[in-house]
């Protein structure tokens, strides 16, 4: 396993769809990209990110699916990032990226204004960390400053408790809402996304577990208020996840 994943890391840093930084490398030097994502793609075709990208199974389907957007995969773990960046060069995909970075570092990576949508798919709820819960209020200031005027976010969880948490920040902070579901396949609603599906998500639907699906607005605020509420904690642990690391 441990062969297998340096081999996947020599592919990564000669994969040019793949930008590798740390902390250290973005504090001596600026994100050559910040603003200038277009003359990448070479295009000025809206910005969708996906956070906590895994295995790059929605950046991939997405840019398949969507060719007149460009679609970036954000995630510390590069041996899972490998299978998107390998499929979306082997299928020559020129809208498709990837960084491997913490998610905390998005802001070095995007000038204000230059994403259109985000998509959060099945992250850890961290159900005692309320600062490391990518839909809490410290990560939505920081997706504010990258977002476009209307700019959407995608939730997709199997976890109650983040959903829950999510829908109470949405309604503290007074955000749109333009699609809620506690049970995405269960709703009746057709479109081709929902044909995309993560290896965690096949996961959870082979447990029998609902998968729930926010679609909301990330306006420009000054402040933005935690929701005061109590929720009950999920009765089930989320498997196969383990702490962020760039090893």
């Amino acid at each position: 396993m441990a062969k297998n994943k340096l081999s996947r890391f020599a592919d990564m840093a000669t994969y040019e769809n793949v930008f590798q930084y740390t902390f250290d490398t973005l504090q001596q030097e600026v994100f050559p990209l910040k603003g200038k994502w277009h003359t990448y793609f070479g295009n000025h075709h809206p910005i969708v990110l996906e956070l906590g990208c895994g295995k790059g199974e929605y950046t991939v389907g997405l840019a398949k699916m969507y060719p007149e957007k460009n679609f970036i995969g954000i995630d510390i773990k590069g041996a899972r990032m490998w299978k998107g960046a390998t499929e979306a060069l082997n299928d020559n995909l020129s809208n498709v990226a990837f960084i491997r970075t913490r998610i905390e570092l998005i802001r070095y990576f995007f000038a204000e204004g230059e994403v259109s949508e985000i998509w959060i798919t099945f992250p850890d709820p961290q159900m005692n960390k309320v600062n490391k819960r990518l839909v809490g209020t410290r990560f939505m200031q920081k997706y504010r400053s990258l977002l476009a005027p209307g700019g959407i976010i995608h939730l997709k969880t199997d976890s109650p408790f983040l959903y829950t948490y999510t829908k109470a920040m949405i309604a503290e902070n007074n955000l749109t809402v333009h699609f809620d579901t506690d049970n995405l396949y269960g709703s009746g609603i057709e479109d081709p996304i929902l044909n995309i599906r993560t290896f965690y998500e096949q996961q959870w639907l082979s447990r029998g577990l609902n998968i729930r699906y926010i679609q909301f607005e990330c306006p420009a605020k000054e402040s933005w208020k935690e929701p005061d509420i109590k929720i009950e904690p999920d009765d089930y642990r989320s498997f196969g996840r383990k702490g962020n690391s760039m090893a």
